[in-house]
């Protein structure tokens, strides 16, 4: 009885929390007209499913590039991220610097500063790099916001592993490097993989910086392209719309249920 009380308390969150994808998926496989229809309840199908806006996607719009955009910018920016942030975090944690946990919060709390704030300076020197109207600017952006949040939580994490592992690593012929790649980042996976989902889905729902430092239509990620290119004045192609956020939000949902139990695990050590 304890456990079917706690799954009634849990349905109205898993309601809310589906509900959504459930939409977006009628939405992606309906007829126009069925979509538009005033008739019945709109939460099922009354004429038969049909795929015409996965092809509106992919021949009348440049989605296929824009999701290429979209993997390299994240896969680019995730790999900055823990090429930085791990190192920091371990530098924080572990080398004894005066003053560690004030460096630590100045770091995060360069994450809370507006983006809006950044964007002239940043806008500045993406264009003096000459990398405006490419999605290469937006990798040499959003490591500004995803660094501090990542090395806070590696910072955290780490502090979190007991000293005497790596200690041991040392009395066993270690030296601190070889410590590290031995001992230190085994045990952090859970750590890497919370700062690597971080860094992926910040990257993946930007849009500020995106919309004007990747404008060309070849340059677009998805954030930007679907509303642009299917949002035209007042008419909303909502099929093609829900389609293009199904295809993106599956892979990335997969991704996530994948390494969903480091995530948690990471997260919850990094915060102790």
């Amino acid at each position: 009885m304890r456990r079917v009380w706690i799954y009634a308390a849990l349905a109205p969150f898993l309601v809310v929390a589906l509900f959504p994808v459930f939409w977006m998926v009628i939405t992606a496989f309906k007829d126009d007209r069925d979509l538009y229809s005033m008739r019945g309840i709109p939460f099922w199908f009354y004429e038969p499913p049909t795929l015409k806006h996965f092809h509106l996607l992919f021949t009348q719009t440049w989605f296929g590039a824009w999701f290429v955009n979209t993997a390299l910018v994240s896969v680019c920016v995730v790999a900055i991220t823990l090429a930085t942030a791990v190192p920091a975090g371990y530098a924080l944690a572990r080398l004894r610097l005066p003053a560690a946990g004030n460096i630590a919060i100045a770091i995060f709390m360069t994450y809370l500063v507006p983006p809006i704030i950044l964007f002239l300076p940043l806008t500045y020197v993406i264009g003096q790099l000459g990398l405006f109207d490419s999605w290469w600017a937006l990798v040499l952006v959003y490591p500004t916001f995803t660094i501090p949040i990542a090395t806070w939580l590696m910072f955290g994490f780490l502090r979190g592993l007991p000293p005497e592992i790596e200690e041991a690593a040392w009395v066993d012929g270690c030296g601190r490097l070889d410590g590290i790649l031995r001992v230190v980042l085994p045990l952090s996976r859970p750590g890497i993989a919370t700062v690597a989902i971080f860094a992926f889905t910040l990257a993946m729902q930007e849009y500020l910086y995106a919309v004007v430092m990747a404008a060309p239509v070849d340059q677009k990620v998805v954030t930007v392209g679907l509303p642009t290119m299917l949002i035209r004045g007042d008419i909303y192609f909502w099929g093609a719309l829900m389609a293009g956020g199904l295809l993106v939000g599956v892979p990335a949902a997969v991704l996530f249920s994948a390494v969903v139990d480091r995530f948690i695990q990471g997260l919850t050590m990094a915060s102790d």
